[in-house]
């Protein structure tokens, strides 16, 4: 094999794909980044056996080949590469890659690519055509409030649900629930619905921040395995196998109060809170009071910790409906406030109730937090 690239192009591409790469594995070619020419251009493959990341880079091939090579040690050495065109050539029946740019020279030992594991062929199920605008948008809205620890795996994912032309998606790690439907442009061949690894769709994120075409999605016809499409990137990875919650019981019919308020605003007086909610178990309180004629309402936002000390802050907001006295864990109104831009309702029933958010003007996003108990 020799390929010739750019330098920018190789350590952009190793980037990508380095985020699948296995850190622990008992296949140890797992720690190794497939480098094969492909139709005049450089593919590059990495997974972890649970998600296959490929990106395909612009170069000039002169000889055909393929080879997997360390990936940590190759995108560190490439990294470091000044700006400049870089040449990896691979002598017939070697496992030795030899890179060239500018006035540096290196050799990496590498192992055979037939032994790379393959990329899942995912086909014959559920393909639809994605904005990747909105995608993204509803990622970065329900992605953070998934699980984190595996004592329920389905939690662990979000579940993503096809239906006519509508894409819902949700997560919930059992305290919170975000909710995000995106509008398709046609209509999907079947209802489906899957659960798909929030880990995979963090990785998605980060790659549709600079897409502007279309994201192709499919699943395989048993709902194993789902395949995003990009431009230049492929992502496929395993799906969760099990039956999601029903999360539409947990967002109350109604409400005896509502706050709208400015996110921003909301946003800087919980951080300031959160100062003093590390040492009071991560409790923030909000006391919602109405205006009285031209005077606005407020929102309260507090926290105290005993032996350490208290503060308080307050919002203006449209207040409709009775006060309300509420507590939430911070780093949960946190997720939520930073998710979110303009203005934001906050709609209870008292401090036992959740608290449900919902940006204003919009009807495509709720989220939901259970309330914290507290003595007031």
């Amino acid at each position: 094999m020799k390929v010739t690239c750019t330098q920018a192009d190789l350590a952009r591409g190793l980037g990508i794909v380095g985020r699948a790469v296995a850190s622990r594995s008992p296949l140890p070619i797992t720690a190794n980044v497939l480098a094969a020419s492909d139709e005049g251009r450089l593919k590059l493959s990495a997974t972890n056996l649970e998600i296959t990341m490929t990106c395909w880079i612009d170069a000039t091939v002169e000889e055909e080949g393929a080879i997997t090579i360390p990936q940590r040690l190759l995108a560190d050495f490439v990294n470091t590469l000044p700006n400049d065109r870089i040449s990896l050539t691979v002598p017939a029946r070697s496992r030795q890659v030899r890179l060239e740019c500018a006035r540096n020279e290196a050799s990496i030992s590498g192992l055979d690519a037939e032994d790379f594991p393959p990329a899942p062929q995912v086909k014959d199920g559920v393909s639809v055509s994605l904005d990747a605008k909105g995608l993204h948008r509803a990622i970065q809205q329900t992605v953070f409030a998934a699980a984190t620890d595996d004592s329920r795996p389905v939690l662990t994912g979000v579940d993503t649900k096809f239906d006519g032309r509508l894409l819902t998606l949700a997560a919930s790690d059992g305290f919170r629930l975000s909710v995000y439907k995106l509008p398709l442009e046609a209509d999907v061949a079947e209802a489906t619905e899957i659960v798909v690894p929030a880990r995979a769709l963090q990785e998605l994120l980060r790659l549709l921040g600079d897409e502007d075409e279309p994201v192709d999605m499919r699943t395989n016809a048993g709902k194993t395995q789902v395949l995003f499409k990009l431009k230049n990137v492929e992502m496929v990875a395993q799906l969760i196998q099990g039956t999601f919650p029903n999360f539409s019981q947990l967002i109350p019919a109604s409400y005896s109060s509502k706050a709208v308020a400015e996110v921003g605003e909301f946003l800087r007086e919980t951080r300031i809170a959160s100062v003093f909610a590390r040492d009071g178990s991560g409790i923030v309180r909000l006391v919602v009071t109405p205006g009285e004629g031209v005077v606005p309402g407020t929102v309260t936002i507090s926290a105290k910790a005993d032996e350490v000390g208290d503060n308080e802050g307050k919002i203006d907001a449209a207040v409709e409906g009775d006060g309300v006295k509420i507590a939430f864990n911070t780093k949960y109104l946190q997720d939520v406030l930073q998710a979110l831009d303009g203005q934001i309702a906050m709609e209870t029933t008292g401090p036992s109730s959740q608290g449900v958010f919902r940006p204003v003007g919009k009807d495509d996003y709720v989220h939901v937090i259970m309330p914290m108990f507290v003595q007031w």
